[in-house]
């Protein structure tokens, strides 16, 4: 099917929907990309921009469907950046990683792409690759992208012991059976154990049976622990203090989980 080429008018509030989105005005963006799909049902460009919002609804899966039959959109570039992030979120890292390649050779300075590229290629455990995207985006765009935290192994350790000292006693008692371990990242099975999968930037996570014996995540061969990710953590923060802070909140959310709590508990107490 073939589609005309949008208006002036209609691509200004394509663009407009954007700007919304670097808002964080999600809820207002989908309210006008669904009246833009009443005006142009199907058309590739207006799926382009409602992919977009989807993904910043938290709906991958939604995205990818929005994306079907939008190959002939006027960015193919675009077009294979936001395949390649909603494969990502959903643990599909071969995939994304094909779409991201197809991104940065469609247009080799999308500093996006590279940069998720570097992402991809860490799950893959090919840190050269990691490196040189890595590396690109920040050539780029140095703004936007700069370098992730850094910290050395031990002081992130003394931050982790230092966020433990501070949980109220009887929560520290009930961590003598269940430790907190700080791994790189998560492990794709960890990801993969829940559908839809836990998001590849996941912070920390309670694997194990909470003390009210609900099944927050129980998998074989993964022992009970709460765990912490470090490199999405220092990725996450921009300087210790806020390293600190992150580690602390996601230490009591995930010791949280290990009570039994919910994540609308978790929300009320302000560690959601």
């Amino acid at each position: 099917m073939s589609y005309a080429t949008l208006s002036e008018t209609e691509w200004a509030q394509v663009s407009r929907i954007w700007d919304l989105l670097d808002e964080g005005e999600v809820e207002q963006a989908r309210a006008a990309v669904d009246a833009l799909l009443r005006a142009r049902p199907g058309h590739p460009d207006v799926r382009i921009v409602e992919a977009a919002v989807c993904l910043d609804e938290g709906e991958p899966e939604g995205a990818l469907e929005t994306l079907e039959g939008a190959e002939r959109s006027a960015d193919p570039a675009l077009f294979f950046y936001l395949r390649a992030v909603a494969r990502f979120e959903l643990v599909r890292f071969e995939q994304a990683r094909d779409d991201a390649l197809s991104a940065v050779t469609v247009t080799p300075d999308l500093a996006e792409a590279h940069e998720l590229l570097a992402r991809i290629y860490e799950y893959l455990d090919q840190p050269e690759h990691a490196l040189k995207h890595a590396a690109e985006a920040r050539a780029i765009d140095p703004v936007a992208f700069t370098p992730p935290l850094e910290i050395p192994e031990q002081e992130f350790q003394a931050l982790v012991a230092e966020s433990l000292k501070e949980l109220p006693e009887a929560f520290r008692r009930k961590l003598d059976e269940v430790p907190v371990l700080v791994d790189e990242l998560p492990r794709r099975e960890i990801l993969t154990a829940e559908e839809p999968p836990l998001p590849p930037d996941l912070l920390g996570l309670f694997v194990g049976r909470s003390l009210l014996d609900r099944s927050h995540l129980d998998l074989p061969g993964v022992p009970e622990a709460i765990y912490l990710f470090r490199r999405n953590l220092l990725r996450f923060c921009t300087d210790r203090e806020e390293l600190a802070r992150e580690v602390r909140t996601t230490v009591q959310h995930e010791v949280g989980h290990l009570l039994g709590l919910d994540e609308g508990d978790l929300e009320d107490l302000g560690l959601g």
